[in-house]
């Protein structure tokens, strides 16, 4: 009995062997991919905040300049109608990891900007709608807005490459095979050659 017990390890030394392993699987990369995924993740939610704040935004800009002249009615239009199609879009629960659903949300938000933008282009005819406070307002908002949005874009971007890097190069591929069968790669978007640096998103307010 005495020998057996002398044979076991102490629990101090249990510990240290716990420890040690638990260091050595950490320096191994077993917790990259969940911590990847996450910070994606993570991104991912900013982007959606940041299209939320600009629809909510272009409909209180649509009020402010519903003074156009008839023949602009079009362009507010082209505007409401982008809206309503990028608010209305379904976003399904697997949308990260579902390129035709994130094609289909980036397509509505991609035409919204076009559109905000050809009514910002169009406002510059309109000195009295132009200058007019509650527009001027919106407008720095919007422009920052539109900056954030970029700045999401990018970080979501590059948190998906690290991500999807991760599952398809060692050690991460070993992992995935072990530990995470369920985590496929995420769904990315192209990045204009702005968004890959930081932007500045200007809808001609700055001097020339």
């Amino acid at each position: 009995m005495t020998h057996a017990s002398s044979l076991r390890p102490s629990r101090p030394l249990l510990l240290v062997l716990v420890g040690a392993l638990a260091a050595l699987l950490s320096g191994c990369g077993v917790n990259n991919i969940p911590t990847y995924e996450q910070s994606a993740k993570a991104a991912w939610a900013e982007i959606q905040n940041q299209y939320k704040r600009r629809a909510d935004l272009i409909g209180n800009l649509v009020e402010t300049v519903k003074g156009f002249a008839e023949q602009e009615k079009s362009v507010l239009t082209q505007v409401t109608e982008a809206r309503a199609k990028a608010v209305s879009v379904q976003i399904p629960p697997d949308i990260l990891t579902n390129p035709a659903a994130m094609k289909q949300f980036q397509d509505a938000q991609n035409t919204l900007g076009g559109a905000l933008r050809q009514l910002m282009v169009t406002v510059e005819r309109y000195p009295d709608i132009k200058s007019g406070a509650n527009f001027t307002q919106l407008q720095s908002q919007l422009e920052g807005t539109e900056n954030r949005i970029a700045i999401a874009r990018r970080d979501y971007i590059d948190a998906v490459r690290v991500y999807n890097t991760e599952l398809t190069t060692y050690p991460g591929i070993w992992w995935k095979s072990f530990l995470y069968k369920d985590k496929q790669p995420m769904a990315s978007f192209e990045a204009t050659p702005e968004e890959t640096k930081a932007p500045k998103v200007d809808f001609g307010t700055e001097k020339k």
